[in-house]
């Protein structure tokens, strides 16, 4: 089963679109006609499904053996056994092993994946399942779980051993530990945390969806309280309760998560980076930078040419 090579150029920077045909049995996938919407998965490393890429289903990933670094959307961090991440629908990923033995490990990830529509639609008439929505929602940006790794194992074990009905009930199982799980973090990107009723959360949607869709734009939080006919303080109070973040911050995070976009997808400089997601001077836009991602932007960039692995990665120093 081949998988389409990544050369270098710029398409090489975008995450590979998994679909069922890449899914072959040999490399550790469960028949597509033996499954219903829950597939478990597990593999070693080196292996072709260990690259930069995305697909439409939800993935919990656990790692059981090896360390190395972790892709995450715009998240670079280390992993090591005990690693345990919820990625949403289309979130690119990668994981990549650096103390790997000359002959390979022939287990590193135990996976499971799932389709959203089944659970969102089984919700409507299912009151219960409604508690997994508001962790599928974090889990758009990743989701690592801490000290789940022993019970995720468990229940990986279950879903894996069942069909029919008792896989369903064995991962509903295991979904709800994960959605009452309160020792996680979120990898990528912001996570909104809700409004006091629907009222307010039509309009701080309306003020997210124009900041993150406008990142250059220079609204002030004055501008959006004027529009609202709110006092600035009124409004500041407001959107800090609905996003945890402050206005100022929440910007600096938006705009900050666009240019990782752009050093990871583009070859633009550095410099014109920082003026297209909105900052006014470079120096101000490294500082933020460092403060959210623990590094420069050209270490970053620098990192994320790291999450093809093996001759992707070089064939991405070249550039």
């Amino acid at each position: 089963m081949a998988f389409s090579s990544i050369s270098a150029g710029k398409r090489a920077r975008q995450p590979e679109l998994e679909a069922d045909y890449n899914r072959s049995p040999a490399l550790g996938y469960e028949p597509s006609a033996e499954v219903g919407f829950i597939r478990c998965l597990d593999h070693g490393f080196p292996t072709p499904l260990a690259r930069w890429h995305c697909h439409d289903e939800y993935e919990l990933h656990m790692i059981v053996a090896t360390s190395g670094k972790a892709f995450v959307g715009d998240w670079i961090g280390p992993f090591e056994p005990g690693h345990v991440v919820l990625c949403g629908p289309r979130l690119p990923h990668n994981w990549i092993s650096t103390d790997v033995p000359e002959e390979g490990i022939e287990k590193r990830d135990l996976v499971i994946q799932f389709l959203h529509a089944p659970i969102e639609n089984a919700s409507r008439l299912i009151p219960e399942l409604g508690e997994l929505m508001p962790l599928l929602e974090r889990a758009r940006h990743g989701v690592e779980f801490f000290g789940f790794a022993e019970a995720g194992e468990r229940h990986w074990h279950r879903v894996k051993a069942a069909k029919g009905m008792r896989r369903l009930t064995a991962f509903i199982d295991l979904m709800a530990d994960l959605a009452r799980w309160n020792d996680y973090r979120l990898l990528s990107s912001v996570q909104m945390q809700g409004a006091d009723n629907d009222a307010e959360l039509d309009q701080i949607n309306a003020i997210v969806s124009r900041i993150t869709e406008n990142v250059a734009q220079s609204m002030t939080a004055g501008d959006f309280a004027a529009e609202l006919g709110m006092s600035e303080s009124r409004f500041s109070r407001f959107f800090r309760r609905a996003t945890g973040n402050t206005y100022t911050d929440f910007v600096n995070q938006v705009r900050i998560n666009r240019a990782c976009q752009l050093l990871m997808g583009t070859d633009r400089y550095v410099t014109n980076i920082c003026y297209d997601v909105g900052f006014n001077n470079v120096a101000n836009f490294n500082r933020r930078f460092r403060e959210l991602k623990g590094l420069t932007p050209t270490e970053f960039r620098r990192q994320a040419e790291s999450r093809f692995g093996g001759s992707a990665a070089e064939a991405a120093k070249g550039r």
